[in-house]
Formats: structure tokens, C-alpha cells, sequence
């Protein structure tokens, strides 16, 4: 989980984000500020040239840039859905930047990553969700998340690492990297495509998540076929790597398309299964 420290608000937004046009506006970092080193990839908090402080997400980290095609990809899902997620944009890396850096592992990360990296907006102040402490979700909220969750086969929403963040006393979304894994392993992704998502039983907010039947239908109503192609398309070129599988960045993009289409079409195996697991808990 993230523990991110308080600086300066990039801009103040106690309401979650509202459903906007589906493309990510593209900023220029100017300032490398801080490391994270509660993440994984060693993210980072960064100043933009349009004055905002973001969370950075580097391409060159460990995971490579499908952890960023995920993170982007269920993002903008989330923001689909109406789920409060903070605003993710592309962000241009001169890895110039590095060169006053003390720590080689930082440098060396900020040149593997020069070009197009993502990031999230920074939510000044905010702290880790906590299930015990609250603040109590609506059943509608919970239920949605976890539904969300089970459908982009994130596995890194548990109560060891909730990747939730408290931001004025709203619920926000971080951390969407570790979803859509089935594009390590394409091959096989297609015959799984319709399988249920087991690991939902870890899930944070399954207790919580009371009214799984009633936002199944509605939530997936959202995600049409043409929204699910118009948020792929927005994943750069650069963030695709060589597939024996496809001869084209755009035969990859439709990959992702295809294999959430056949998700969605119901009955919804990760739904069925996520009401069944949260039925032995209560």
C-alpha cells in the first residue's frame, strides 16, 4: 500500500471524480519530488507543467509496462462506472530529470522510464483505508468495487493491502496494476475469459458488498463494447510488448476488448461466484 506523505494539494476535489470524456490529457513532469518506497515499483510523486502534483508510475519498473496498460485499462473502467478513482494521466519523463538524484536505483529507473509513463493525481493528506475504522461504505459503493474488482481479476484489493485511500472522508481507488493478468499468458487468456474470479474471497469489502444481484446488471450495462474499445485505444504503442500472438498494436487492443466483452456477457460467472463466497461469510 502506498503511504502517501502530505505536500501541497495539486487542486482540492472533496467530490469524486465525475464520469468525463474518455481521454487522458497528457502532462510533462517538471519535478521529481519524492519517492514511495511502500510500492513495489518504486513510484513516485511528481510536479507537472500544468501545476499539479501526481503519483508517477514508472514504465521501466519491475513490472514492466503491462502493470501501466492495467492500471490505466481497469482505471478508466472504475471511471466508467462511477467508481472514485483519482484522475489518471499520461505523463512525458525527460530523463534528464534523474541527473540530481543521489540514489542509482532511482536514476536508473527514471532512464528506463523516459518517454510516455502514467500517473494519478496526488490526494494531499489522504490515508490508508482501514475495514475496521472505517468509514463504513454504503452496500451499493462496497458491492460495486467488488464487483469491479472480480471482473479486471484484481487479486490486490485484501485486507493485508487494501489499496484504498481515505481522501475527506470519501473512498478512492489506487493500485490497479496487478489486474488483468491474463496478458502475461494470452494464449490461454480467451478459454478463461468466462471462468469465475476465486480470489474474490479475499476481497476487503466482501462482507460489505450486500447488493452484489441488484448492481450486476446495471454496472455491466455500462460498459458496452464500444466504451471498452474507446479506453483501449488509448493505450500507447510503446506500452505493448511483441506478441507471437498479434501482428499489430491494434490486434492487442482488441484483445483486451474481446476478452472483457466475454466477461460481461452474462450469466456473469464472477458475480455468480462472488455472491456465493460472501453467502458463507454471513
Amino acid at each position: 500500500m502506498l503511504a502517501f506523505v502530505t505536500l501541497r494539494a495539486s487542486r482540492v476535489a472533496p467530490e469524486p471524480p465525475a464520469i468525463m470524456a474518455l481521454s487522458l490529457r497528457t502532462v510533462t513532469v517538471t519535478r521529481y519530488v519524492a519517492p514511495l518506497r511502500e510500492g513495489g515499483s518504486l513510484p513516485a510523486i511528481v510536479e507537472a507543467d500544468d501545476l499539479g502534483t501526481y503519483v508517477l508510475k514508472f514504465r521501466g519498473a519491475g513490472q514492466g509496462p503491462r502493470a501501466l496498460v492495467a492500471e490505466l485499462v481497469s482505471g478508466e473502467i472504475a471511471r466508467v462506472l462511477g467508481l472514485p478513482v483519482p484522475e489518471l494521466v499520461f505523463a512525458h519523463l525527460d530523463p534528464v530529470l534523474g541527473r540530481n538524484e543521489g540514489d542509482p536505483e532511482i536514476q536508473d529507473l527514471i532512464r528506463a522510464s523516459a518517454g510516455l509513463n502514467l500517473a494519478m493525481d496526488f490526494l494531499p493528506g489522504a490515508f490508508a483505508y482501514d475495514p475496521l475504522t472505517g468509514p463504513p461504505l454504503e452496500p451499493d459503493l462496497a458491492s460495486a468495487i467488488v464487483w469491479f474488482d472480480a471482473l479486471v481479476t484484481n487479486v490486490d484489493r485484501t485486507v493485508r493491502n487494501t489499496n484504498m485511500l481515505v481522501w475527506h472522508r470519501r473512498p478512492y481507488l489506487i493500485d490497479n496494476g496487478a489486474s488483468l493478468y491474463m496478458h502475461f499468458a494470452w494464449q490461454n487468456a480467451a478459454a478463461r475469459a468466462r471462468s469465475p474470479f476465486l480470489q474474490v474471497k479475499d476481497h476487503v469489502l466482501l462482507r460489505q458488498a450486500s447488493t452484489l444481484s441488484e448492481v450486476d446488471d446495471r454496472l455491466a450495462a455500462l460498459l458496452l463494447p464500444e466504451v471498452l474499445s474507446e479506453i483501449a485505444a488509448q493505450i500507447p504503442d510503446e506500452w505493448l510488448p511483441e506478441e507471437e500472438m498479434f501482428a499489430t498494436a491494434a490486434g492487442q487492443r482488441a484483445a483486451y476488448v474481446s476478452w472483457l466483452s466475454d466477461r460481461l456477457v452474462p450469466p456473469r460467472a464472477f458475480t455468480t461466484e462472488a455472491i456465493r463466497v460472501r453467502s458463507q461469510l454471513v
